[in-house]
């Protein structure tokens, strides 16, 4: 089996060694043995990394993702915290939308400013409306133990 050594890991992943040997630390991904001082890590790693990557961009915290993983004492992440989360990602992705709507509506409009132009006021005051009904996401554990929850 090929081994990647964690500059070779780093290289390829984007992640830094720091962060490498941290997710390792807390049992994300492992290394298989030692090169001198150099971990060496199974190729399998770059997948495991790719998960992680996308679990934090999904925000989860550290620990929900190694409970996907199956490798905490979460054992599993329940499916409706999984669920949840994609539900707020859609909302996410709603606002975002609307929000690169009304870029691009200003960008084209023909109106002598961005003030004058009904359509763009339009979707400001329906942006608006909807910024005071937007709901927050779950608090992860690590972000509930700093609040006090």
């Amino acid at each position: 089996m090929e081994l990647l050594d964690i500059g070779e890991v780093s290289a390829r992943s984007g992640v830094q060694p720091s962060a490498l040997r941290y997710y390792e630390d807390a049992g994300l991904i492992a290394s298989v043995r030692r090169h001198g001082l150099r971990r060496q890590f199974a190729p399998e790693v770059l997948l495991q990394l790719k998960l992680i990557a996308m679990g934090k961009t999904a925000g989860f915290s550290l620990h929900e993702i190694a409970g996907m993983f199956g490798q905490s004492e979460l054992k599993e992440l329940p499916r409706a915290v999984l669920r949840e989360r994609a539900d707020a990602i859609d909302r996410q992705i709603d606002e975002l939308t609307a929000l690169r709507d009304t870029l691009r509506h200003v960008a084209d409009c023909a109106a002598p400013s961005h003030m004058e132009c009904p359509t763009f006021r339009r979707l400001i005051d329906m942006a608006g409306r909807r910024g005071g009904k937007r709901s927050k996401p779950a608090l992860s554990s690590r972000q509930d133990s700093k609040q006090g929850g």
